[in-house]
């Protein structure tokens, strides 16, 4: 009796695994949310669709972008931070993630505790540009002139808080010069307002001036980047026109909910980096100006803590708060 008693228990306890088994679906089993904070269109927004397209490649099922605007993309980061760990929501941040904790006095999320890295995903360089009736032909001349004349030259940025705006506060640090801000509802008007002679001087992306540099309408002095651009080889980096530490580029990662299984972030990002490494989808980004960036979680959460500290200095030395 015993003994059929032990056996009852023992099919018992292997049904309860095989039914649980049956149960538990592998990830994933049915479309991703990938959380875009930026309006379609916008630079987070293409890089975010061209990835999520990729990844739905990988993972099988759709990945469906969600535009979630406001709050200069902290909605988005928000909505990601409050929903289930469980590989569903994604989200693709820029820079914002890194600058909010200086720019905002309170933020309905921590990045550090409520989002999971996963992996860098882009990255676009900056240049320094000048109207053409600017009498400097590179960057040092530029930094001589403001000296020259403090509070004379002023600048454009797609608004407080935004890193061609951040940029600049830096080239001040470095430079210890004197430019005037000339905030813009974005940095496309900024740059339009520069080809006008509204304002001096803007930075900008790379991919988003070339027109304007190959028309000959601005004169671009200096690329904020630690190499040359491909697109833009004659044009010196900002440490080779003589400023050291003047770097300033866009980047985009990708995030979820903290507390993500470890087996699902590890596909999350094998994925990712596997179809960012690919050359065909590496062309694709290129030939519209972006560099595939890929990365592991620690690289990404690395990274982010040392861009938040270095935003940081300049916003405090610049006494900048979100508009």
């Amino acid at each position: 009796m015993a003994r059929r008693l032990k056996i009852a228990l023992l099919c018992g306890a292997l049904w309860v695994a095989f039914a649980g088994g049956l149960g538990a679906q592998p990830y994933p089993a049915r479309p991703v949310r990938l959380l875009l904070p930026f309006p379609p269109g916008s630079p987070s927004d293409i890089i975010g669709r061209a990835v999520g397209q990729k990844l739905a490649e990988s993972l099988g099922v759709g990945v469906v972008p969600d535009n979630r605007v406001g709050a200069g993309g902290n909605i988005g980061l928000e909505l990601t931070a409050k929903a289930p760990a469980d590989g569903y929501t994604l989200v693709v941040t820029n820079p914002t993630i890194a600058l909010s904790p200086s720019l905002y006095a309170k933020l309905h999320y921590d990045a550090e505790r409520d989002l999971a890295p996963i992996s860098r995903l882009a990255s676009v360089d900056n240049v320094f540009l000048v109207h053409r009736s600017v009498p400097v032909r590179n960057l040092k001349e530029f930094v001589a002139l403001a000296r020259k004349h403090p509070g004379k030259l002023n600048y454009g940025s797609g608004g407080a808080g935004t890193t061609n705006h951040l940029a600049n506060e830096l080239l001040k640090l470095i430079a210890n010069i004197d430019l005037v801000h000339v905030p813009y509802k974005g940095a496309t008007i900024a740059a339009t307002a520069l080809v006008s002679g509204e304002v001096d001087e803007v930075i900008v992306s790379i991919p988003s001036s070339l027109g304007l540099i190959r028309s000959g309408k601005v004169k671009a002095l200096a690329v904020l980047a630690d190499k040359r651009s491909a697109p833009l080889p004659e044009v010196p980096t900002a440490r080779e026109a003589g400023l050291d530490g003047f770097t300033m580029a866009i980047w985009w990662a990708l995030y979820a909910p903290a507390g993500l299984p470890r087996d699902i972030l590890t596909k999350l990002n094998r994925d990712t980096v596997r179809g960012l490494e690919s050359p065909e989808f590496r062309a694709k980004l290129a030939a519209i100006g972006f560099e595939a960036w890929p990365s592991s979680p620690e690289e990404l959460a690395a990274f982010v803590r040392s861009e938040t500290s270095r935003y940081a200095k300049i916003v405090k030395s610049a006494g900048i708060t979100a508009q």
